[in-house]
């Protein structure tokens, strides 16, 4: 394979779900030092501690609430069994001077869930927390341990639904998160560090956070209530015991592992009732809907080639596929996109990442510029294939599937399409296509995610090149 420009990464967020606690170091009492006999003064108390009531009236505690919200707060935990690759493995000598050297290991890790649905028993997660388990275990907060079925996941938003086989439980009801306003006060339950049952507390700093590199489609709840290792999945709640959001990540320039510093991040529960809705409805998957084109952020050069004032914002069309939402509603290249229902539209990454939170069939009101005048059009979405077969676009690529890039790496950076799975010895495994090679670019087309990729076959090119990134390495694989 022929080397590509080099790649960057970006990292800006770590999301995380599972860890291993490990031991915490004992506090020592320094020695008392006996003192002369003298008179006994008045005592006073070792720590100032508020009074229980001030002018007859009870102060404000969380403890009542917490007594009904933190039952239904899980520990939830993961085994994976990962085979353990030797250099002596397929040495005889050495397997038989060691025949019993492991050839797997089970890693384990800890998160949090919500039960958001005592009658059926639905748990509410992160996708991060239980992805690529072979065992998922749920802790109650009584000390019941269960053992918990997957329903479904979503990468992309990182929501996952997971049931468990139990009586007596109890849920926690879903806010409106789209009530939430800067400012309002907010509690963090869920398992840090494997310390079951911990309550944290804040206020909200933001909302609608998005452009974080690297933790995909994103509509986060920030908030400064301490998240460590181990929330993630557990709940955000307001005052009135009612889930706001799903804990998945904090941000620290040092690492997640670093601790909190006041930058943490939350599922809205509006998304992620949309996300259980469709994992329910679609046999676990969620399917998502599309606009039909491809844009670029502007910047001044463009602007001022479409006779725009250069500090005008927006993404700007660059390709219209035919048959798309976006055609039906008279979009055309050229077209400069500055909001999406009401919701300011700043880049190509904001269209893209709102594009992907609304549901198959709505209508999104684009306010667009269109020489110099402001319009607005009416577009429905249109739902996307999840994978693509090769042969449908070009008989090179026979017995390989592509799909569309997961949005981690998407708004880390990296545009493309990835390759789903490969058939042995097909057409496309002769050339050296693999599963989990990410196509960049091709002989056929500039494209930037699946629909540009099918629509850049539109006319196949005499000799087909792919640009491939296969973990860090990028290449060129030409295909016979």
């Amino acid at each position: 394979m022929r080397p590509l420009p080099t790649l960057f990464a970006l990292i800006a967020a770590a999301a995380f779900g599972g860890f291993t606690a490990s031991g915490l170091h004992a506090l020592l009492d320094q020695p008392a030092r006996a003192e002369p006999a003298r008179a006994t003064p008045a005592l006073l108390p070792a720590a100032g501690s508020l009074p229980a009531a001030v002018n007859g009236q009870p102060l404000p505690s969380l403890a009542p609430m917490l007594q009904r919200v933190m039952p239904a707060v899980v520990s939830v935990n993961t085994k994976q069994v990962v085979r353990v690759r030797s250099p002596f493995a397929n040495d005889p000598f050495f397997r038989r001077m060691f025949p019993n050297i492991p050839q797997e290991r089970i890693n384990e890790s800890l998160g949090s869930g919500v039960i958001i649905d005592a009658a059926n028993g639905y748990v509410l997660t992160n996708h991060h927390v239980i992805e690529n388990a072979d065992d998922v275990s749920v802790t109650l907060a009584d000390g019941r341990q269960l053992k918990a079925e997957f329903l479904g996941s979503d990468a992309d938003t990182d929501v996952a639904l997971i049931r468990i086989p139990a009586d007596k439980l109890t849920a926690i009801p879903l806010a409106d998160s789209g009530g939430l306003n800067v400012g309002d006060f907010v509690v963090a339950i869920g398992n840090p560090f494997g310390l079951s049952q911990t309550v944290t507390s804040g206020i909200v700093s933001a909302v609608g956070r998005s452009g974080i590199r690297g933790l995909g489609l994103q509509n986060f709840i920030q908030t400064d209530a301490s998240i460590n290792p181990g929330n993630s999945g557990g709940a955000l709640v307001n005052l009135s015991g009612q889930l706001v959001g799903i804990n998945t990540a904090s941000l620290n320039p040092q690492g997640s592992m670093a601790g909190n510093i006041g930058l943490g991040l939350a599922i809205p529960s509006n998304l992620a009732r949309d996300v259980v809705n469709q994992l329910l409805k679609n046999d676990g998957v969620v399917i998502r809907g599309t606009l039909g084109l491809e844009s670029q952020t502007l910047n001044p050069q463009v602007a001022r080639g479409l006779g725009l004032d250069a500090e005008v914002r927006g993404a700007v069309v660059t390709r219209v596929y035919a048959g798309s939402g976006a055609a039906a509603a008279g979009l055309k290249a050229g077209d400069v996109i500055v909001s999406a229902n009401g919701q300011r539209i700043d880049t190509a990454e904001a269209l893209h990442n709102y594009e992907g939170l609304q549901p198959v069939g709505s209508t999104l009101a684009l306010e667009v510029r269109r020489e110099g005048a402001l319009r607005t059009l009416r577009a429905q979405l249109k739902e996307q294939p999840r994978a693509v077969a090769g042969a449908t676009l070009d008989p090179r690529l026979a017995g390989a599937s592509f799909a569309e890039l997961p949005e981690a790496q998407r708004s880390a950076g990296l545009s493309g399409v990835v390759v789903k799975d490969v058939a042995r010895g097909s057409r496309a495994a002769q050339s050296g296509l693999q599963p989990g090679d990410v196509v960049v670019e091709a002989a056929s087309g500039e494209f930037s995610d699946l629909a540009g990729f099918q629509a850049s076959f539109a006319r196949k090119p005499a000799q087909l090149l792919l640009g491939v990134l296969r973990g860090n390495r990028p290449g060129t694989l030409l295909m016979q």
